[in-house]
Parts: C-alpha cells; structure tokens; sequence
C-alpha cells in the first residue's frame, strides 16, 4: 500500500521562500524548480525508503532527497502510512532544523 504524502507548515514556507527569493531574477526559472522539487518527491509514496538517511541525524525515519541546491527532509511514518516532507533546505545552510 503506497504511502500519503503530506507537506509540513515549515516546508510550505520553505517552498514559499525559495520560489520568491528565484522569482526577483527570473520567475519563470523559480516556477521551474519549485515543480523539479515536486518532481523529486513525487515517487516517495510508492517507495518510501527511497531517499537517503540524513547522515546528521542517523535515524531511518528521517530521509532526504536531494534535488541540488536543496535538500527534502522528510519523515517516514509507517504506523500511519505517511510520509511528511520536513523541509526543503539550502545544502549551504548545513544541517537542516527540524
């Protein structure tokens, strides 16, 4: 049975600053990425241990998907069948908080 995939308040912003932030140069090139970043997590549902454990915090619960510049944290929920995107983080900002 393939997971739900649910987006959290913090990564909504996330994806909200990012767009605006490439959108003062080139809106069209922040639609683009924004929907590269979708892209990226749209298998997660159907293969939920797909992305890589997040080496700083070494639990398997809590994966990444890296769609470069950025990284998509996400929590596994098994119990619950879902899958919750954390946030979506600047590699340049080091660890991700979540």
């Amino acid at each position: 049975m393939a997971y739900r995939l649910t987006w959290s308040p913090t990564a909504r912003v996330d994806l909200r600053n990012i767009f605006a932030y490439i959108a003062e140069n080139d809106p069209t090139a922040a639609r683009k990425f924004i929907r590269s970043i979708f892209h990226a997590v749209e298998r997660l549902p159907s293969f939920p241990e797909s992305g890589r454990i997040v080496p700083e915090f070494d639990d398997p619960m809590i994966r990444e998907v890296i769609r470069r510049p950025c990284r998509v944290v996400y929590r596994m929920k098994p119990d619950r069948q879902l899958i919750e995107i954390a946030r979506v983080w600047h590699a340049a900002r080091g660890t991700p908080e979540l």
